[in-house]
């Protein structure tokens, strides 16, 4: 098995190291997701400051 056969709604347990990869794939998304977040806020926050 591996991640890239492995499906989450299979009945089979996925392996440690494909448990791990998916953990650390699902960590740098989660990592870029809040990033992009962040700088959407204060990108927003700068141009309301800038309207006032």
């Amino acid at each position: 098995m591996s991640i890239d056969t492995y499906k989450l709604t299979s009945m089979d347990e996925p392996t440690d190291e494909v448990l791990s990869q998916l953990m650390k794939e699902a960590a740098e998304e989660a990592k870029q997701a809040n990033i992009q977040a962040t700088r959407r806020f204060f990108e927003e926050l700068r141009q309301s400051a800038a309207a006032i």
